[in-house]
């Protein structure tokens, strides 16, 4: 008698399951995993579509029937010269939009990210990748090229050829922070960016976001002094109050620095200045981290949540399609959403 490994006969997948249950895949893989609620209903007649299929939802016996292991690989780093709670933004946005899915996450943060990269595709051990921590020139870029699985960046490089590409649009963000000051009467404005070993390394985000702001004052007649900030305490509070003390005619602050946006307000207070009455600012950071620092400032949202669920969800068009496999590649940016909570008002006068 044939078992389920001989040649000629098919292992069942768990898009048989679905769609012999009527259901789509993440709903029959919820249904065989517990991961999310299910109605009673469709569970039984997800139970009943496996049984009958001899569906075996073992990861080693999927991938040796379907060159699938339902697993997202996700690269990430946590330097120590940027804000970690920030970069855990973005890992949640991609794990969580991968579990609604029905696919688990390797995350991988191995400093050799291009040997670790090479190892798990190799391997065959994920069905696609997220890259984080976008480089200009990305080391791991042409690995991933090559690579059998696709991949999706949540971060823009110099070449996005081969890859999907998702990011906020950080030229645009730039300039609205500098408009919004200026239509409000702010004619001297201080940017501070992230630390400086963040564009050494090649953080594009940074330099993008602050030539354009350069340029947009500039255009407007806007005197804005930019510089680099610092990701750890002493230095952020030193650094503030050094701004703060070196541009006393300066009436806005512009972060594209969560570590600084964190630290502001204990320097607001020791210096007795009043948000927006003596200073107005504007951050560049999301809804869900200013909560967690309970920061009262003016942002644009950086969206990392939707950002990450962008990719994944691309990702998984891929993995899950052929034809979805040779659609041209894309690259889709997210307006930045100024949100506004009452840190910005017109200068005093003198």
């Amino acid at each position: 008698m044939l078992n389920r490994f001989d040649r000629g006969v098919r292992m069942a997948t768990i898009g048989d399951v679905a769609k012999a249950a009527g259901v789509s895949r993440s709903t029959a893989s919820y249904a065989l995993s517990g991961k999310r609620p299910i109605s009673e209903e469709v569970r039984r007649r997800v139970l009943a579509a496996a049984e009958a299929l001899s569906y075996t939802p073992n990861a080693g016996a999927r991938a040796l029937a379907t060159s699938q292991t339902m697993v997202i690989g996700l690269l990430a780093q946590f330097h120590e010269d940027e804000f970690a709670p920030a970069m855990m933004q973005y890992i949640l946005g991609v794990t969580d939009t991968a579990r609604d899915l029905g696919y688990d996450t390797l995350l991988v943060t191995e400093a050799d990210g291009a040997r670790a990269l090479r190892r798990i595709t190799d391997s065959r051990m994920v069905d696609g990748v997220v890259l984080l921590n976008i480089a200009e020139v990305d080391p791991r870029l042409p690995i991933l090229r090559a690579a059998p699985q696709p991949g999706a960046l949540v971060g823009l490089p110099g070449d996005c050829s081969g890859v999907d590409v998702f990011d906020l649009d950080f030229e645009e963000a730039g300039r609205v922070m500098v408009e919004h000051l200026h239509r409000l009467g702010h004619r001297e404005l201080i940017l501070i960016s992230q630390p400086e070993h963040v564009v050494e390394r090649g953080g594009a985000y940074v330099w993008r976001l602050r030539d354009a702001a350069l340029e947009r004052a500039r255009r407007l007649g806007v005197r804005l002094h930019a510089v680099y900030g610092e990701s750890r305490q002493p230095a952020v509070g030193r650094l503030l109050h050094g701004l703060l003390d070196a541009h006393p005619s300066a009436t806005g602050l512009l972060i594209n620095n969560e570590a600084v946006a964190a630290a502001l307000p204990s320097v607001t207070y020791q210096r007795g200045l009043r948000v927006p009455d003596d200073l107005s600012v504007i951050g560049r950071y999301s809804a869900e981290f200013a909560a967690t620092f309970s920061l009262p400032y003016s942002f644009i949202e950086s969206a990392p949540d939707r950002l990450g669920g962008m990719a994944v969800r691309q990702l998984v068009r891929r993995v899950e399609s052929a034809a979805a496999r040779e659609e041209p590649y894309v690259v889709r940016f997210i307006s930045p959403e100024l949100v506004l909570r009452g840190s910005t008002a017109p200068p005093r006068e003198g």
